[in-house]
């Protein structure tokens, strides 16, 4: 048995000093050494192990075992989605209907700042809230690659738009698994939440014009980027407060892709300038694009139609139940961790769904593809195949970044660091977001950060009089800034946009726009604890 002590070195200053060396190593070996990710990943498990074990007095044997679990998490579900997901888009590229989808976005607009917003934006709102876990980043880099973006450009559009749908994201896991650990009502979250997020929507898609073509980007293009910021924000509001956490994205995500698209702006011609700027085009768009049939517009849209239809009725009660009953639930090997409270942590089982889970229903939506694209079978298996070969390093770099979370998690490092930012009295309102913010930078999921720091926001607010259910959702809402920083999702973007070895080059771009937000998130959350904006909660 070991048993976690939140005070290792005596301070609890100076042992979150300590904990925070696993996470700052990796952050400094991509951004400042300029180390490839799976070596930094690997370093950053190393340090995470000998802080847990000479620090923590984890048992070797319990470290090591918490760190196979958290790899283990990394493939499944996190890697088997995004091979799936990029499986799909090697099969249309295969048959030719990846560049049918890209003309058809051509001629809604050849303008590549509203392209940003309807694939990075839109549709990547819309695969966030099927599927999550890396699959929209992966999904929208490819596709902004394939309409003419740089690859850089591609990936930092792709990191940054992935932020305003999180909190809703994979059908409301994220705000569910809070409610569940919080023991607040789901509605009461989801409202705050839905009170919250929808104003990074509104600044967002301005962000994206301006990281596409700068000043010029939004002078040009702010009514349409404002338009779809207001749409999708409106219905995620409206649908978390008084519809439901678990279609808030579904809804936001068409209705800012119809806002847009309903816009005249959007139909625009694209200026010479900035067909010159983005490298004597603009988009890979074609002066005169051959005229695709029906037929094969339907089918390039047609992989995602069978994700949206499949997700949508894996969720249904009745279906969820019965493909819930093929989920192994066990105790992992080598594992007796008790927390500080003296209860079992929850990482001591394991639950590995072999049905309900996105990376199978992706699957199934390819096997259906493959099956009407008339891809052979032999084919099908050499893509799959492909991809995973073109993934192996994106998923060493996965598989050891939750490694390095789940040792953090497990040893008590991770409590350490959130009760220290806990501690801050008075200032917990504003620091709320931050301990949200941490915990995705180190799991790369916004449901693993409520789960690990959701009971302790409660806490937190119980001894300092702040409202328990605003810190609570402040976690989800700060959580989903630390998307675009974390480790594992700036590898899968560099994978998608095909810049091998570049998650350092794209840390230092997105950092700067991740800790503005936070501040923004911050300074909100701040004020609906005191006066000034507490009008804003129900």
């Amino acid at each position: 048995m070991f048993v976690q002590d939140v005070t290792p070195l005596g301070s609890l200053g100076l042992s979150a000093l300590v904990a925070v060396l696993p996470l700052a190593t990796v952050l400094v070996l991509l951004g400042v050494v300029r180390m490839r990710a799976h070596h930094a990943a690997l370093i950053g498990l190393l340090v995470a192990l000998v802080v847990g074990i000479a620090a923590y007095g984890m048992p070797v044997v319990q470290a090591v075992s918490g760190a196979l679990q958290g790899a283990a998490f990394g493939l499944w579900p996190i890697m088997w989605i995004v091979v799936n997901a990029l499986w799909i888009y090697r099969l249309t590229v295969r048959t030719g209907h990846f560049d049918v989808l890209r003309r058809s976005f051509g001629r809604i607009s050849d303008d590549p700042r509203i392209q940003a917003l309807i694939i990075a934006f839109c549709f990547g709102a819309l695969m966030e809230a099927l599927a999550g876990f890396g699959a929209p980043v992966a999904i929208s880099a490819v596709m902004l690659v394939a309409v003419g973006f740089h690859p850089v450009k591609a990936a930092v559009v792709a990191l940054v738009a992935n932020t305003a749908p999180v909190a809703f994201g994979a059908m409301g896991t994220p705000v569910v698994t809070l409610a569940q650990v919080t023991g607040l009502p789901l509605q009461d979250v989801s409202s705050i939440v839905g009170r919250q997020t929808p104003l990074l929507a509104l600044v967002v898609p301005l962000l994206l014009v301006i990281i596409v073509d700068g000043k010029r980007g939004l002078k040009d293009t702010w009514l349409p980027a404002l338009v779809c910021g207001v749409a999708f924000g409106l219905v995620q509001f409206l649908a978390s407060n008084f519809v439901s956490p678990q279609l808030a994205d579904i809804g936001a995500a068409l209705a800012g892709a119809a806002a847009l698209v309903a816009l005249p702006q959007t139909r625009r011609p694209v200026p010479e300038a900035v067909r010159i700027s983005m490298g004597g085009g603009g988009t890979a768009t074609e002066e005169v694009p051959p005229e695709d049939s029906r037929d094969d517009v339907v089918k390039a849209y047609l992989p995602y139609a069978l994700i949206i239809v499949i997700f949508s009725l894996a969720v249904l009660p009745p279906i969820k139940k019965l493909l819930d009953k093929a989920t192994w639930k066990f105790h992992w090997p080598g594992l007796n961790v008790i927390g500080p409270n003296g209860k079992p942590v929850s990482g001591n089982t394991f639950s590995l769904p072999f049905l309900n889970t996105g990376g199978t229903l992706v699957l199934l939506a390819g096997v259906i593809t493959a099956a009407i694209l008339a891809v052979s079978a032999s084919g099908t298996v050499q893509e799959w195949l492909a991809t995973v070969k073109e993934l192996r390093f994106a998923i060493l770099t996965v598989t050891g970044v939750l490694a390095l979370a789940y040792v953090m998690n497990l040893s008590g490092q991770t409590t350490t660091i959130g009760t220290f930012i806990a501690a801050a009295g008075a200032g917990l309102a504003f620091l709320s977001p931050v301990l949200g913010w941490f915990g995705v930078a180190v799991s790369g999921s916004d449901t693993s950060a409520n789960a690990l720091f959701g009971a302790l926001q409660v806490t937190a607010a119980n001894k300092t009089g702040l409202a328990a259910d605003l810190l609570a959702a402040a976690n989800s809402s700060g959580g989903v800034l630390g998307k675009m920083v974390s480790p594992q999702n700036l590898t899968i973007a560099c994978v998608a946009a095909n810049l091998p070895g570049e998650e350092g080059k794209l840390l230092r771009k997105v950092l700067p726009w991740s800790l503005g937000l936070l501040l923004v998130m911050c300074l909100i959350v701040l004020g609906q604890s005191t006066p000034v904006l507490s009008w804003m909660l129900p």
